[in-house]
């Protein structure tokens, strides 16, 4: 495997001024094949030139400033070539850290070197997601590389020539994606003599096909891989994680993994899920190797899930109380939510700490370049570190076979001694549980009549307390009901002593009561027929007339009020209140007084206003009789000077 990992030195793809450049580590075979200082246009040279299988980074932000910019360069890099970024995808982590899981240490970490041959130490091995940005479909397109132009005696014989060598170039792509088997769909647009261009659209990656982008004096081939919408990222190893994992049954059930290195995958509790459930929950977090109890005696539920794995169990020497099982998980900085997932983490950490001394003092005896995840598993089994390095490492295991059969009947009759005591303690076991299990069901029996006593009676309970909560429904809506009414009742009452106020005004021989209208509009005049009535006789008076509409006047009118009193009104309002033939009254001849929504006016001033009035509305009518007069005559003289015009 070919690898090349790189890291920054200077510069940066975000600078205008500073153009990045980049520390590259080549790597083959297992070694360092060669380092340099490269620019991003050079670095693309190399990959051209050698095409090796990976190009390892630590951050994509390093070569790219946005999603656009990273599709760009991805394609001007080789079909075979992978971008791998070694700390992860969408959640990253240091490029230490992810060294320290194959027993590589950074040198330092200020140097970029240091830091590109790690990164390409650790994606040779299998560390890092691969960047992808492309479907798996992708687009060739052949056509004419230059313009036909005005031409001249032998023009069409050069058209004829361009177009004949893209019809010749896409059959010969056509060949050769029908060789591979490769299924496509094809457009072309016809010229003369040939084709102007042809399109490919190949569903297989850019790498499947052994068509490249090219550029020839008559046509242009353009191979272009389809993005996609979103960057995804594909891990290089798809194997699961080694977990320890603590187990708390009972009717709520609780568990907790732990990585081999001591970091929290999962905790969860939950009394909804069986055992199967619960064995898929925790294949999905990663691979048990250790199955843990808090109690000196594993349950058979835990038990059950232990052979299911085919894991190592742990069982602590001694239970710890519940303070105990908390502070373990408080000094290591873990927060749990209930008693099931505390003592679940308990057991899982007082696991992890049996094993932790000896996964440090054997670390020290493996060489860089070991998956320590790995090792760190076959301890735990009971495999010696020359065995799990055999098992990793091929070559390691042909070099170490005469050691291995020396030692193999040894080991072997410990295994077998080993496994006679397991079968030992497991008939006690069993010979225990099915005790247990003929008290339960004794239990089991008592507790459920227990429960069908106090399901009779929490039934009674619900049905009454729903009875209750209907009644209470029902309280509040009559409740609401009534302020509403309450509310109406209040402002009715003091309509109904505004009326009696102003019935009383009416009993007076010298003043007459006027009602007040504070605006000459429709939304006025129904405020005011909600309040006091607009009744056949009244007097109304309006202290603003802006906004007047004949809508309003033909209402006054229709309801066939006495008089209407206003302020400052034009001679459009008064020329609208004469054709409707009602009595419009300036305030300056009837002083109003104004008490509220009410007021009154003195009678004899009225009656003068309304005789004034009449006399204007008979000069008014006389005028209008006498104008309709005037335009009947003229009428008739034109039509007479017409019929004589005829005659003539």
């Amino acid at each position: 495997m070919k690898v090349f990992g790189i890291d920054i030195i200077k510069g940066s793809v975000r600078s205008g001024t500073k153009k990045p450049v980049f520390a590259l580590v080549k790597r083959e075979g297992g070694k360092i094949t060669g380092t340099g200082e490269v620019s991003l246009f050079r670095l693309i040279k190399e990959l051209e030139s050698a095409k090796p299988d990976i190009l390892a980074v630590d951050s994509i932000r390093e070569i790219s400033v946005n999603q656009q910019d990273l599709i760009f360069f991805m394609q001007s890099v080789p079909g075979g070539t992978r971008l791998v970024q070694v700390t992860g995808g969408e959640k990253q982590e240091s490029l230490p850290r992810v060294a320290a899981r194959y027993n590589i240490k950074l040198a330092d970490r200020f140097d970029p070197f240091s830091e590109a041959k790690t990164t390409a130490h650790v994606a040779e091995l299998g560390a890092g997601c691969e960047v992808i940005a492309f479907e798996n479909t992708c687009d060739i397109t052949v056509s004419r590389s230059r313009s036909i132009g005005k031409g001249g005696w032998s023009q069409n014989r050069y058209i004829r020539k361009i177009h004949g060598a893209v019809l010749s170039k896409s059959r010969e792509i056509e060949d050769t994606l029908r060789e591979k088997g490769l299924r496509y769909e094809k457009s072309e647009l016809k010229g003369f003599g040939g084709y102007k261009r042809v399109h490919f659209h190949v569903f297989a990656s850019k790498n499947e096909i052994s068509v490249q982008s090219e550029r020839h004096s008559d046509f242009q081939v353009r191979v272009v891989a389809r993005k996609l919408d979103r960057i995804r990222y594909s891990p290089q190893t798809a194997r699961k994680k080694h977990i320890i994992v603590g187990i708390d049954p009972g009717t709520t059930f609780g568990i907790a993994a732990l990585s081999l290195e001591g970091e929290l995958l999962a905790l969860k509790s939950s009394r909804q899920m069986s055992l199967s459930d619960w064995t898929e929950e925790i294949s999905s977090v990663g691979k048990p190797v250790v199955i843990a109890s808090d109690v000196q005696q594993m349950p058979a539920s835990v038990e059950k899930i232990r052979r299911a794995f085919k894991a190592v169990s742990y069982t602590p020497k001694e239970e710890r109380t519940q303070e105990e099982k908390a502070s373990l998980c408080t000094a290591a900085g873990l927060e749990f939510k209930n008693d099931h997932e505390r003592d679940s983490l308990a057991a899982a950490l007082e696991a992890y700490k049996s094993y932790k001394n000896r996964f440090k003092t054997i670390e020290k005896r493996i060489p860089p370049g070991y998956d320590l995840d790995l090792i760190r598993a076959g301890i735990i089994r009971g495999l010696s570190v020359e065995q799990i390095i055999s098992e990793i490492s091929p070559e390691s295991a042909t070099k170490q076979e005469e050691e291995e059969q020396e030692t193999e009947f040894t080991e072997s009759d410990v295994r077998i001694s080993h496994l006679e005591g397991m079968i030992k303690d497991l008939r006690n076991h069993v010979s225990s549980l099915q005790e247990e299990i003929s008290e339960k069901n004794k239990e089991l029996e008592s507790l459920k009549r227990i429960l069908k006593a106090e399901r009779t009676e929490r039934s009674e309970e619900r049905r009454k307390s729903q009875e209750i909560a209907e009644r209470d429904a029902q309280i509040k809506a009559v409740k609401k009901r009534l302020r509403k009414e309450e509310r109406n009742t209040g402002r009715l009452l003091k309509q109904i002593q505004r009326l009696k106020r102003f019935a009383d005004l009416q009993m007076d021989a010298d003043i007459i009561p006027v009602k007040i209208l504070s605006a000459f509009t429709r939304e006025g005049l129904r405020l005011l027929d909600d309040d006091l009535g607009v009744l056949e006789g009244d007097i109304i008076f309006v202290s603003n007339t802006e906004g007047w509409g004949n809508a309003a006047v033909s209402f006054l009118s229709e309801s066939h009020v006495a008089a209407v009193i206003a302020e400052n009104f034009d001679k459009n309002l008064l020329k609208a209140f004469r054709e409707e033939k009602l009595p419009l009254l300036s305030s300056s001849d009837i002083s109003v007084t104004v008490r509220g929504r009410t007021g009154t006016i003195n009678r004899e001033k009225l009656k003068k206003a309304l005789s004034v009035w009449n006399l204007g509305q008979d000069k008014f009518e006389n005028e209008r009789k006498a104008l309709m007069i005037e335009s009947i005559v003229k009428e008739y003289k034109s039509e007479r000077e017409v019929e004589a015009r005829r005659r003539g």
